[in-house]
């Protein structure tokens, strides 16, 4: 079978500067992408800023034959968000794809959460993918043909301690990525995620050695796959890390039914509710309800 390439497209890949967002645009790059690497070169926690870590990747693109601009904007406002995809149309004019990777850290435990911890994090990961993929979406929509990438995590998925203004915004970007999936799909443009576990400057202190086996560069194939042409699926989530690649879904049980029942009917009937057994797993709202109306026309 052939490679998979990008001849002629034009992709936005967000948070560039290192990491995972680093590794995503050089191997678009030299798989014939036009790349806009964004940056805004801020510290771990989202503070301060350096022009130079997105222009070190574009440098390390064209020196290989590929060609890249720098943007140094920030994701987290709408403002930013327009300049982000601006510049991409004036450097290559349109957009195929937008990998929204751009992220920040400022964790704590609940009873200590503050706005100023919550609300960047929630800016940047969660309001970030909104205001980059708005503006990309309706050049996708006029040419029929688009690929979003959310970059999700497990501490949305599963939850970890001290990360709720984290998990809260990677989950968000689960339902944001189902959306632009069932919205997306009559007009050409599919949108999955990703929830990666990689060595980045963001989870080296706390992976510690185990890290050195969770490169960037094995989340990328991943990502890459699921912003070709040939992607065959739509809104659906996928854990990488290491070379493992599996696929999350939001399951639902079979569940129990009775009309007017009680508290006590419920607390009665519980391990029955939780039984997985026979699980479905809805692609929208309408796989639910049709499960519902199957379950009370019986």
């Amino acid at each position: 079978m052939s490679d998979l390439g990008f001849d002629g497209q034009v992709a936005i890949v967000t948070g560039a500067g290192g990491g995972l967002g680093r590794s995503h645009a050089l191997e678009l790059a030299r798989r014939g992408a036009r790349v806009v690497v964004n940056d805004l070169g801020g510290s771990v926690s989202g503070d301060g800023d350096d022009a130079s870590a997105a222009q070190k990747v574009v440098d390390e693109i064209t020196a290989a034959g590929g060609e890249a601009v720098a943007n140094h904007d920030s994701v987290a406002t709408p403002d930013g968000g327009e300049a982000i995809v601006q510049a991409a149309l004036d450097a290559f004019d349109t957009v195929d794809i937008v990998i929204n990777n751009a992220g920040i850290l400022r964790d704590k435990t609940f009873h200590n959460m503050t706005p100023e911890l919550l609300e960047p994090v929630i800016a940047v990961h969660l309001l970030g993918a909104f205001y980059v993929t708005q503006p990309a979406w309706k050049i996708m929509r006029d040419k029929g043909y688009g690929r979003v990438v959310n970059t999700s995590s497990n501490s949305g998925l599963l939850g970890n301690f001290g990360q709720a203004n984290y998990g809260a915004a990677k989950l968000g970007l689960v339902g944001f990525t189902r959306v632009l999936a069932n919205e997306g799909k009559s007009k050409g443009i599919k949108a999955n995620a990703i929830a990666p576990v990689a060595k980045t400057r963001m989870t080296e202190d706390l992976l510690g050695g185990f890290g050195d086996q969770l490169e960037p560069e094995s989340v990328t194939p991943t990502v890459v796959y699921l912003a070709h042409e040939d992607c065959p699926v739509n809104g659906e989530v996928y854990s990488v890390a290491g070379g493992v690649v599996s696929r999350y879904f939001i399951g639902l049980t079979q569940g129990w039914y009775a009309k007017g029942h009680t508290p006590e009917d419920v607390r009665d009937h519980f391990d029955q509710i939780r039984d997985e057994t026979g699980y479905i797993v809805p692609e929208d709202p309408s796989g639910e309800l049709q499960k519902l109306l199957g379950a009370l026309s019986s």
